[in-house]
């Protein structure tokens, strides 16, 4: 949208409509821009990243994606088996 099409919108309002863009329009000139003030997100999740160090993985010795997570969920139907079979009282 071209700042021309926005004018043509602008005229469309009531007068005192206008006169609160206006307004919003010159408090925006004291805020500063995201663009120009934030960090990129990568960046920042790369810096974040950094801060934390390295983390110890679950079997770092299995390579296959598919295999690692068949182990994780081993683990845990292992873990959760007693509470999986327990009959619940009524």
């Amino acid at each position: 949208m071209t700042v021309t099409e926005i004018l043509q919108q602008a005229k469309t309002l009531s007068i005192q409509e206008r006169k609160e863009l206006v307004k919003l329009l010159v408090d925006s000139l004291d805020a500063p821009l995201l663009n120009e003030s934030a960090e990129h997100w990568g960046q920042s999740l790369v810096r974040l990243l950094d801060e934390l160090g390295p983390i110890e993985m679950a079997n770092p010795e299995i390579e296959d994606p598919v295999e690692w997570v068949q182990a994780q969920r081993r683990k845990d139907a292992e873990r959760l088996n007693p509470y999986w079979d327990v009959e619940t009282e009524k």
